[in-house]
């Protein structure tokens, strides 16, 4: 029977570096939280959520018809946001992949080689990698579930990762892929990068 994964959209953050929710900042004509759910392999998937206390975002996920978990309090960090995704999931799945709503250039197909991945490593936590260096998304089987429960504060996923190091595989994937917005400055830059590659 083949493994059930699970995919938890992380878009509750406070962006306190970025100074506005930059999940509705757009990059090219399209928002973050809108190219996060565009980077969703629903195919791939037994089910998924998107983890966000915004109410935009909210109704994007809904009129993609994604499930949608609230976080009233993401100032808790993004533990609770991991908390509340592998709770809405752990029933129904065997595995479940995490995806950052602040890495508007990873692609959807790359999130579903990822899970085609895993599905080669049962067992494994599997994540994206540029040269070796770990990046988002990961995915976790469900031996793990307990430990990415239990997570307190700002620390997410790679927390537990640096527990259980020998049990992680990376998958190399292309380096803009990984990089992730977290200020104004690092939007403008990765626009300027866009308009270059049009010319």
């Amino acid at each position: 029977m083949k493994t059930k994964i699970g995919c938890v959209v992380m878009a509750a953050g406070g962006a306190r570096r970025f100074g506005k929710n930059k999940l509705l900042s757009p990059l090219d004509g399209v928002t973050l939280a809108q190219r996060a759910l565009d980077a969703v392999p629903a195919e791939k998937l037994h089910s998924a959520v998107v983890v966000t206390g915004y109410p935009e975002i909210a109704a994007l996920a809904q009129s993609r018809g994604l499930a949608v978990v609230v976080n009233d309090r993401p100032e808790d960090g993004a533990s609770r946001t991991v908390r509340l995704g592998v709770e809405a999931l752990e029933a129904s799945c065997d595995a479940i992949l995490f995806l950052v709503s602040d890495q508007p250039l990873l692609t959807r197909q790359t999130v579903a080689d990822l899970i085609d991945f895993y599905h080669a490593h049962p067992g494994h936590i599997v994540a994206a990698a540029h040269n070796g260096v770990r990046g988002n998304p990961c995915l976790f089987p469900r031996d793990y579930f307990s430990a990415l429960k239990s997570l307190t504060g700002d620390t997410g996923g790679s927390a537990v990762i640096r527990r259980h190091e020998e049990n992680l595989l990376l998958m190399e994937v292309s380096a803009p892929q990984l990089e992730d917005v977290d200020t104004p400055e690092a939007l403008r830059r990765l626009e300027n990068q866009m308009g270059t590659h049009k010319e």
